[in-house]
């Protein structure tokens, strides 16, 4: 379904088969639908929006709509107040109340949302984008190019607020990252990414691409992304994407991306059914390339790479094994207990890559990294991890900007390392004692990689928000590029 960004609410309504209005429950009181539609039939929503009960997520009414207006309407009540840790455009009471959007054959939708300030318009349009998911393979769907969906919003004084450009390009970058995500593995190995990376910023000015492929990645010293892909039919790689600034940059930031096209699990095969959607592993590179394609579209003074670490988990006759040690690109060596903690050696070779060979200055590494994180922060909220207290506070306050949400978990490694003792090597892949804080030491894993050149680091977990109810929501996209404006 194509999304469109009409200038006037009547723009918007105008030929729509199907209206969704939100609004917090005190501006639909104050009959905000009135004001915001202009049209005679307004009036016979009031009923409907005093019936629409907010509860703690947001509910909804339906009706179908008078002479006039479109064919169903459904009106929306937010919640009036969200707490400290939400986003303040009620970006996650949004996604709840729009899984009511049903449209059905409906060719034309038109959203309309009242917002509380006009920077709340990008969190509070993801979630309309992410209900209408670029990918399908729905048989009775082939006329869905067709279709649109129109989105506009109002500020508190009941004028239209306008996305900069940068929205919506961060609007078509999550769409795109939810796609990846959705799309199946025979369709989307290694080299496909690599061609969809290439894709998506191919023309930007400044940006070069290069990939570390097969057995390039020993000779590059990246002992960890090649094990754990070696086996797959297609071979596994480091593609790095870089932005150079016309003038000298500012500094270097790199965005590593874990990037498992697939997960089986290895030699430690996951059972009982865990297996399934684990197409949705490469979240993280997804995320990255999406933020990495705004970025570099609206220049900058930095100097920005992003490091997809691409492989496919496979079992076959070269897989490696439990009791492998592998030499990693920090030249520490890892005893492997556990060949499904495979994202983290991805990780550690891509910010040490990052940072040895690429000096940058800053590392953000971010990865669908452990099934614990949706235990720690849940399903709707991603885990940070940073040696650096205003790197974790810019990304909270990024994340409640962009209703991209994410919280600080533990960075302790005085009392985490000790989770990956060795009697053989510099340390084991997997922790100990699964009870003692799985996330934080998953990231505590991958900063020992780089704890000898005390970089600024933040680690981000989104195993919880990459994919939602058998989707891919594109979530990370929007969280990074705020976070790098903010830096």
């Amino acid at each position: 379904m194509k999304i469109v960004f009409p200038k006037t609410v009547a723009e918007a309504v105008s030929g729509a088969d199907l209206l969704f209005l939100a609004a917090p429950k005190a501006a639909l009181a104050e009959r905000w639908h009135r004001v915001a539609l202009k049209t005679a039939w307004a009036a016979a929503l009031d009923r409907v929006a005093e019936d629409a009960k907010p509860g703690d997520n947001g509910g909804t009414g339906v009706t179908y709509g008078p002479e006039g207006a479109p064919r169903r309407i459904i009106v929306a009540a937010l919640p009036d107040k969200v707490s400290r840790h939400n986003c303040p455009a009620r970006a996650e009471s949004l996604r709840h109340v729009l899984a009511d959007l049903k449209p059905g054959d409906a060719k034309r939708v038109a959203v309309v949302l009242r917002l509380d300030r006009p920077d709340h318009w990008l969190a509070a349009a993801l979630p309309v984008a992410r209900a209408f998911p670029l990918f399908s393979r729905k048989t009775g769907e082939k006329g869905s190019k067709e279709k649109s969906l129109a989105i506009v919003a109002l500020g508190p004084d009941s004028e239209v607020v306008h996305p900069s450009a940068g929205d919506l390009a961060t609007i078509e970058a999550v769409r795109n990252a939810a796609r990846l995500c959705d799309t199946p593995p025979e369709d989307l190995r290694t080299a496909d990414l690599e061609r969809e990376a290439r894709k998506a910023v191919r023309g930007i000015r400044g940006v070069t691409v290069r990939s570390i492929v097969g057995e390039r990645l020993i000779e590059a010293g990246l002992g960890g992304i090649h094990a754990v892909g070696r086996a797959a039919t297609v071979a596994p790689r480091l593609t790095v994407l870089t932005y150079s600034p016309v003038k000298k940059p500012r500094r270097t930031v790199a965005l590593v991306g874990k990037g498992i096209v697939y997960d089986t699990g290895g030699l430690s095969l996951k059972v009982g059914g865990i297996m399934v959607n684990m197409k949705s592993d490469m979240g993280g590179a997804a995320a990255v390339l999406g933020a990495f394609a705004v970025l570099a579209r609206a220049g900058g003074p930095d100097r920005i790479h992003a490091l997809l670490c691409l492989a496919e988990n496979a079992v076959g006759p070269d897989s490696y094994r439990p009791d492998d040690i592998l030499t990693m690109h920090s030249r520490k060596t890892v005893e492997i207990n556990n060949t499904d903690a495979e994202g983290r050696l991805l990780l550690a070779d891509g910010v040490s890559f990052a940072a040895r060979n690429l000096k940058a200055d800053v590392v953000i590494d971010v990865a669908t990294l452990t099934g614990a994180a949706l235990v720690t922060t849940g399903q709707a909220v991603s885990c940070a991890v940073s040696n650096r207290a205003e790197l974790e506070a810019a990304a909270v306050e990024a994340g409640r900007r962009t209703g991209d949400l994410t919280h600080p978990i533990l960075f302790l490694p005085e009392l985490l390392k000790s989770e990956f003792a060795s009697k053989v090597a510099d340390m084991r892949n997997s922790v100990k004692d699964r009870m003692n804080a799985q996330s934080s030491c998953a990231a505590q894993f991958v900063y020992n990689h780089i704890e000898d050149l005390d970089r600024p680091w933040l680690h981000l977990d989104i195993a919880g928000p990459a994919f939602r109810d058998g989707r891919g929501t594109g979530y990370g996209v929007a969280l990074l590029v705020e976070i790098l404006g903010t830096l």
